[in-house]
């Protein structure tokens, strides 16, 4: 399956801690992150990830443009709901291309953890066949 990542600055460390839990699920997967996101991932994890550019500089949406595809089957955004973003219409536009393609989002950990879960349980195999 292929699983997108992106954090906003202030859940980047949260992102690193979830991915080092969740390594062994993580591991049989291919992950896409957004550049900045990506690097502290493998850094912290040494998961293999594929990087985009990062948010802010068009990663969001390179990131959009598989999803739009239908690529992606899983994204984990970990986003700060508070601060106003300089990309917002990146953010909604994510949030769109999922709802509209049927693609799993996780906007925060408690959803973030059911959701590896149920991949882990094979919950999503759905999704193959969805393709």
């Amino acid at each position: 399956m292929n699983i997108g990542l992106i954090a906003h600055n202030s859940k980047k460390k949260l992102m690193q801690n979830f991915c080092v839990a969740y390594r062994s699920i993580l591991s049989k997967n291919q992950l896409y992150a957004t550049g900045t996101t990506g690097r502290l991932i493998e850094e912290a994890s040494n998961l293999n990830v594929h990087k985009f550019l990062a948010g802010h500089l068009g990663g969001e949406q390179q990131m959009g443009a598989l999803i739009e595809q239908n690529q992606m089957d899983l994204i984990i955004y970990l986003r700060e709901p508070l601060a106003p973003q300089k990309h917002d219409p990146d953010v909604k536009r994510i949030f769109h291309l999922c709802d509209t393609h049927n693609i799993p989002l996780a906007t925060n950990l408690a959803t973030a953890e059911m959701m590896i879960r149920s991949l882990d349980r094979g919950e999503l195999d759905w999704r193959e066949m969805y393709k």
